[in-house]
């Protein structure tokens, strides 16, 4: 089931790059607008770094943001069309991988700084791409991830990790079948960090001032040198 819904969640993605690109730049999708996309770029701005690696940079809007800012950025997705859209808009030097596939030969160097904004969505690919991220990261290099938080994205079911279906509720009737997700626990969240070689500094919970509940969590984590 798992390597299935792995797929499951490729496929999803491929058939919504349109209207996914369309809704970013008619900037449809609320919680991005009001708090999620601003809480990314203020934790990242804390951090010292001159590269950026962007996993699962989609058209790649956090990329172009960051190089404004005067850092070198490398963007990765799987999905064809984000990568077309990202380079036509530039910003990055953007490449076709997928997470099993991430190393020093695909992304071209290390970088000080990773970065993986809701683009975590799967079992097997997140837990391999922790691992295989950890050489790509300098000496002291952080990863940061924003996701949705465990508590306020769990609903009525039992909170305890396990595969999730997708929705689209609220955005546009353009997209097609939502992509299954692997929902983790906080502690899960937590474990997968320390179990791969990582140190936790930060944990955020940004707020929507509307529902005055959780948007999303971002961990922000330093690679432990050895």
């Amino acid at each position: 089931m798992t390597l299935l819904n792995e797929q499951l969640i490729l496929q999803a993605w491929n058939h919504n790059a349109s209207p996914w690109i369309e809704a970013l730049e008619a900037r449809e999708i609320t919680s991005r607008e009001l708090v999620t996309n601003q809480a990314i770029l203020e934790t990242l701005q804390d951090i010292p770094s001159h590269s950026v690696l962007d996993l699962g940079c989609g058209e790649g809007w956090l990329s172009r943001a960051l190089a404004a800012e005067g850092r070198k950025v490398v963007g990765v997705d799987a999905v064809p069309m984000f990568l077309e859209t990202a380079k036509a808009k530039g910003g990055g030097d953007f490449k076709l991988c997928r997470y099993e596939h991430i190393c020093r030969r695909t992304v071209g160097s290390t970088v000080d700084l990773a970065v993986a904004n809701f683009s975590l969505l799967g079992r097997q690919s997140v837990e391999l791409v922790f691992r295989r991220l950890r050489p790509l990261l300098n000496y002291g290099g952080h990863f940061v991830v924003q996701t949705l938080h465990p508590h306020t994205s769990c609903g009525d079911l039992p909170y305890k990790d396990g595969w999730r279906e997708g929705s689209w509720a609220g955005i546009s009737e353009r997209f097609q079948e939502a992509a299954p997700w692997y929902f983790r626990t906080l502690e899960t969240w937590l474990q997968l960090f320390n179990e791969t070689g990582y140190s936790l500094q930060t944990i955020k919970e940004p707020v929507n001032p509307n529902t005055q509940k959780a948007a999303s969590i971002i961990f922000v984590a330093q690679k432990i040198d050895v």
